[in-house]
């Protein structure tokens, strides 16, 4: 597997990967990923539009696989943001951070249940 950038050309990527045993990616672990760069993209562009300038956005987003009866399905991903912006109110993050998960493209993608928490740094 690889992609235009060429960054995945040398991960482990198969079947087991998906499961606690295996090592390397998956599907799951990627879509993930991009959802969490995707919705980081979206919060510091929505707090930029305020003019807010983010010293740093951290997302971590952790999906859930669960295996229903039509097969293993991902069931719900947990995006937890961390940032870092000089001067902007916890309320105002908030809303940002709310916007930022409507408006981000991967989010609109994906047919599954996304919660969120977001703090500030002190």
């Amino acid at each position: 597997m690889t992609t235009e950038s060429g960054v995945l050309s040398e991960t482990q990527y198969s079947y087991r990967t998906s499961f606690p045993e295996g090592i390397g990616t998956n599907p799951d672990e990627l879509i993930a990923a991009s959802l969490g760069g995707c919705f980081s993209m979206a919060l510091s562009n929505e707090l930029g539009l305020s003019g807010f300038h983010p010293e740093s956005i951290e997302t971590t987003a952790t999906a859930t696989l669960e295996d229903l009866a039509a097969g293993w399905t991902l069931t719900r991903i947990q995006l937890d943001v961390h940032a870092n912006v000089p001067d902007v109110s916890q309320a105002h993050f908030i809303d940002a951070a709310i916007a930022a998960k409507a408006k981000c493209p991967m989010a609109r993608l994906l047919n599954t249940n996304i919660s969120m928490t977001a703090s500030l740094d002190p």
